[in-house]
């Protein structure tokens, strides 16, 4: 059975667009996409997508405005496992923003496809 978390994850997953960690790589490359890594400070310290800007989940909503004044800016959100992420991107589609992804399966997916990691 499904926890309550799991349950808002999952319903968030359905109205907000997921994108694969090779995916998210290149929009960032090529695209100028915006990546933001959702977890908790403590968390990101450790290990990182290269030119990420950490905002955690829980200040998102405050913070993101500062970083990216326009809806339109292509925003790509990871987290440890594709979770928080989901939250993130539907919570920033109901601010008004327009191209928003989650990255599937989080930062873990991201190493376990061989993508560079900063420290």
């Amino acid at each position: 059975m499904a926890t309550r978390f799991e349950k808002m994850v999952n319903a968030a997953k359905k109205n907000a667009s997921e994108i694969s960690p090779r995916k998210a790589a290149e929009a960032a490359e090529k695209g100028g996409a915006l990546i933001i890594d959702v977890r908790d400070p403590d968390e990101s310290q450790a290990a990182y997508v290269p030119n990420a800007k950490t905002i955690s989940r829980g200040t998102l909503e405050i913070e993101i405005e500062e970083l990216a004044p326009d809806t339109s800016t292509p925003i790509i959100c990871y987290c440890g496992g594709g979770g928080r992420s989901a939250l993130a991107a539907e919570s920033l589609q109901r601010m008004g923003y327009t191209n928003v992804k989650s990255m599937a399966g989080g930062f873990k997916a991201w190493q376990a496809e061989g993508l560079p990691v900063e420290r």
